[in-house]
């Protein structure tokens, strides 16, 4: 398994991954499988492209399939650049209980530490969601809320803790 940044030519293998996870884990995430679909292959090759440093998706591929993803954004209004947001982390069913969240995840944090200026990396995950949070703490971050009814599929609600993990600079 190979833990690297995905690019343009990469496209299509994560709007696969992406759909695997919004459908599988509809719970986990703030986009639906029909948002997804409305969302052309071509505009993830343009988002990857860009070979942005503040706004990147790591996946974890086993030969030529990714089986999970990491993506990060910084925030872009110049009073909210200090922070940045890991969102989509997944792992596909088939090959969770082996470390890849973890790896994932600190791949990600490792190049978001590296962007000047960052100070606080956020993240939210479902409350019916135990075993992301334990990760989420193992690796320093902690909660700082529960937004109540935060996703709504239909007519039933789900709350969200958001959580956050200080990288120290600017204090």
């Amino acid at each position: 398994m190979e833990i690297k940044l995905m690019t343009d030519r990469d496209a299509q293998a994560l709007w696969n991954l992406r759909m695997q996870a919004l459908e599988s884990d509809p719970w986990s995430f703030v986009d639906s499988p029909d948002e997804l679909r409305d969302t052309p292959v071509e505009e993830f090759a343009e988002r990857l492209r860009s070979n942005n440093a503040e706004n990147f998706i790591f996946a974890a591929f086993e030969e030529e399939t990714p089986v999970g993803m990491a993506g990060f954004y910084q925030e872009s209004p110049r009073k909210r650049r200090h922070k940045g947001w890991i969102w989509g982390v997944f792992v596909a069913s088939d090959a969770r209980g082996r470390g890849i969240a973890r790896r994932l995840m600190l791949a990600a944090i490792e190049r978001a530490r590296a962007i000047p200026g960052l100070e606080f990396i956020l993240l939210t995950v479902s409350v019916n969601q135990p075993a992301p949070r334990r990760l989420y703490e193992s690796l320093g971050f902690r909660s700082i809320g529960i937004e109540p009814q935060g996703l709504k599929i239909g007519n039933q609600h789900i709350d969200e803790e958001h959580m956050v993990l200080e990288l120290g600079k600017g204090k």
